[in-house]
């Protein structure tokens, strides 16, 4: 809400300095080492220029962010000393500073979950996105499932429906399994966590069920699980489907719905050299999607009490939400135009994407907040609708940002920045009608 103190036009540069202040931003860069000695450079400038400038910029090069630093900071820097910012001590300041905007976030409770799913404590949805770069990368980041040289960044992400947000995000080489991208803990208790086939894995499955955690999944096309039990009576010559395995049923299947009991079969982790073979019940769901002819089968352990077949796919299409974060990413915030081979600008400027979609959801969640409270319906406020607005307006929003913290420029200082930036740093270069006039 606005204040007498705090003008309805500051009220979203308070909300991001809020989450990332100055004094949390410069002790940041001492402990990772990106600002030792040399006073040219403010973390807070070239924090706030990196995320509303690259990502949502129309030139996205480190020639346009040096002089947007230039242009904020009243300096100027040489070339070398920029590019040498891009260093692993700038990375360690990112993820730290991703870190913490996901902490912000998660502290506010952005969305109420619906009268069926109050109960549990959140819904999560992991899955991850693939990023081509440089094939000179491939020995750090080798990719899969292509016939040529390649290399691919995935970007793992766990999203949070309370938080309207990313929990989670991580960073492996393409070819690093999904499984391996999730560690199950004591944190899934009473939450649900929705997956893909790709992360359909049975000992998983068993270690949210032992941390009182859900789940939902869709069903492997090679699993066979065996039914002991259906939850619900069918009218008509259904046939019996108790005893058999789901892949016997499935050509024989007519009804709608079929909500069952199964068993499945797995090993365990290995421990100690040795690996024990398990069972565990879990709830089968397969539901006729007439568009597209065929059934939609989910795996889950959440009891029929809790949630009937049809609550489970409609939840399960909430997955939708982690798509729209990648898509935001990328064709908002430039997540996948990184056309350099140095490894070090790349991840950088991956978690400078992060960034910008951690600041854009900031001040989307509490307008959708203030739209509430005037009346106004806050589902009309669509995700990529905002980036767009977002991106759009992301300049006045650094200049308002770094106005708020009293950072602000005089004419002479944009002169001189001026002056500088325009002269072309290649002294010795031959120029195009040079000696025909001055």
């Amino acid at each position: 809400m606005t204040t007498k103190e705090d003008p309805p036009d500051w009220i979203f540069d308070k909300e991001l300095n809020d989450m990332y202040s100055k004094e949390y931003l410069r002790k940041t860069a001492k402990e990772t080492g990106l600002i030792k000695r040399e006073r040219k450079i403010d973390p807070v400038i070239i924090f706030w220029v990196l995320v509303l400038s690259f990502s949502v910029g129309m030139q996205r090069t480190l020639a346009s962010l040096k002089r947007n630093y230039e242009h904020e900071a009243k300096t100027t820097l040489s070339d070398s000393s920029w590019y040498y910012r891009f260093s692993d001590e700038l990375i360690e300041f990112l993820k730290k500073c991703v870190i913490h905007g996901i902490e912000f976030q998660a502290q506010k409770q952005h969305r109420v979950l619906g009268d069926r799913l109050k109960d549990f404590d959140d819904v999560l949805i992991q899955d991850s996105t693939i990023i081509r770069v440089s094939d000179k990368l491939m020995k750090i980041w080798p990719a899969t499932r292509t016939r040529t040289v390649a290399a691919g960044v995935k970007v793992g992400t766990l999203v949070s429906a309370v938080a309207n947000g990313p929990k989670s995000i991580a960073i492996y080489s393409e070819s690093t399994a999904e499984i391996k991208t999730l560690r199950i803990g004591p944190w899934i208790k009473n939450r649900i966590l929705l997956f893909d086939r790709a992360f359909n894995k049975y000992q998983m499955f068993a270690r949210i069920d032992e941390y009182q955690g859900y789940f939902v999944s869709r069903v492997k096309k090679n699993a066979n699980p065996k039914i002991v039990s259906v939850n619900s009576v069918c009218r008509g010559n259904s046939i019996d489907v108790v005893g058999k395995n789901w892949k016997e049923v499935l050509p024989l299947l007519r009804r709608q719905v079929l909500d069952a009991e199964v068993e499945i079969s797995f090993k365990r982790r290995k421990y100690k050299g040795k690996q024990k073979k398990d069972v565990k019940r879990f709830r089968l769901i397969a539901r006729y999607n007439n568009e597209a002819r065929k059934y939609h089968v989910y795996l889950t352990n959440i009891p029929k009490e809790r949630l009937d077949p049809d609550e489970i796919a409609a939840l399960y299409g909430a997955r939708w939400e982690i798509e729209l974060i990648f898509k935001e990413l990328k064709s908002r915030y430039a997540l996948d135009v990184i056309e350099t081979s140095n490894a070090r600008v790349v991840e950088s400027l991956i978690w400078v994407a992060i960034l910008t979609m951690l600041a854009s959801r900031t001040i989307y969640n509490l307008f959708r907040r203030l739209a509430s409270e005037r009346g106004k319906e806050a589902v009309r406020f669509t995700q990529m609708r905002w980036a767009s607005v977002f991106s759009e307006n992301a300049s006045r929003t650094l200049t308002t940002v770094l106005k708020y913290i009293d950072i602000e420029l005089d004419n002479m200082t944009v002169y001189n920045l001026y002056h500088s930036q325009a002269l072309d740093p290649h002294v010795n270069r031959k120029r195009f009608r040079e000696g025909l006039w001055a």
